[in-house]
């Protein structure tokens, strides 16, 4: 990790190392462009408004996918329109996972991925994918099973310079090791949160010892309801829960970045504020007290 002298908000939390790209380690998930782009000319400008302004603050790590769909167009179409040719920026994509032509979810066979890559790449106008994430398993299921047919026509596709780096998400501490006998790993995305899937901490330690990157999703989202916890550090800072939420993310560790996503100009500004936000001791002990 380097510290970055930059005065803009999203590096206040430093940078990583996400294989070769550098990334401030508060970034953005286009997932929640989905729930503001309902096609119409309004909403997709203010999804484009919330990525151009993501960026103004120093976000350069995009988290999207295919299968985030804004209305009628995917994620993807909107960062290509809004942030396209991406000067010191890295986008994140995640395949495995598609929508037929019906719209319904489906998994892709290991012969799939290619199509899935290439439709990346051609929704975000680049030649090659920053990094790619394999996810296994169903919405927020883990996934079971081996990974290395999948992940391994991934790895082929690296070899063949249309992905630059590999990721894995939704995946357990054996499918890490499994992954790393196929090829590099710059980064783990699975569910994780304060009060969500804490079994993760094997991983985020695990990810700790090798260089890798651990990106939780939802980490917001995953505390629904009031925590007292939460409340109590909230109101010592003047910040919000959200907020809290988010710097406790950023305090396990410095290879843990946070993806926080929304359709709104406002909240990303309080969100990208929270990269600022410095824990104290006693308030990660009261955060970690049993509920």
């Amino acid at each position: 990790m380097t510290t970055n002298t930059t005065t803009l908000p999203a590096a206040a939390a430093g940078t990583w190392q996400l294989g070769s790209f550098e990334v401030n380690r508060l970034g953005f998930g286009a997932m929640r462009l989905m729930s503001t782009s309902d096609g119409g000319i309004r909403a997709r400008e203010t999804s484009i408004a919330v990525l151009r302004r993501a960026v103004e603050l120093g976000v350069n790590h995009i988290d999207t996918a295919v299968f985030y769909f804004a209305g009628p167009r995917s994620a993807n179409e909107l960062i290509n329109r809004a942030l396209a040719p991406y000067d010191g920026l890295t986008i994140t994509t995640k395949v495995g996972p598609g929508r037929d032509f019906t719209g319904e979810f489906y998994t892709a066979r290991p012969d799939q991925l290619r199509a899935q890559v290439e439709e990346n790449l051609r929704e975000l106008g680049l030649d090659h994918l920053d990094v790619a994430n394999y996810r296994i398993g169903q919405a927020l299921d883990r996934g079971e099973g081996s990974l290395a047919d999948g992940f391994g026509a991934l790895a082929e596709l690296r070899e063949e310079g249309l992905i630059r780096e590999l990721g894995i998400s939704n995946v357990g501490p054996e499918h890490l090791t499994e992954a790393l006998e196929i090829a590099p790993v710059v980064c783990v995305q699975n569910q994780y949160g304060l009060t969500a899937r804490r079994e993760d901490d094997e991983i985020v330690r695990m990810c700790a010892e090798r260089g890798i990157a651990f990106v939780p999703f939802f980490a917001v989202a995953s505390g629904q309801g009031e925590d007292r916890r939460v409340a109590e550090v909230a109101r010592r800072h003047g910040a919000t829960p959200a907020q809290v939420r988010l710097a406790w993310t950023l305090h396990q560790g410095p290879h843990v970045l946070a993806i926080p996503g929304t359709g709104d100009v406002a909240h990303l500004e309080q969100n990208v504020a929270a990269a600022a936000l410095e824990l104290t001791e006693d308030d990660l002990k009261t955060l970690d007290a049993d509920g």
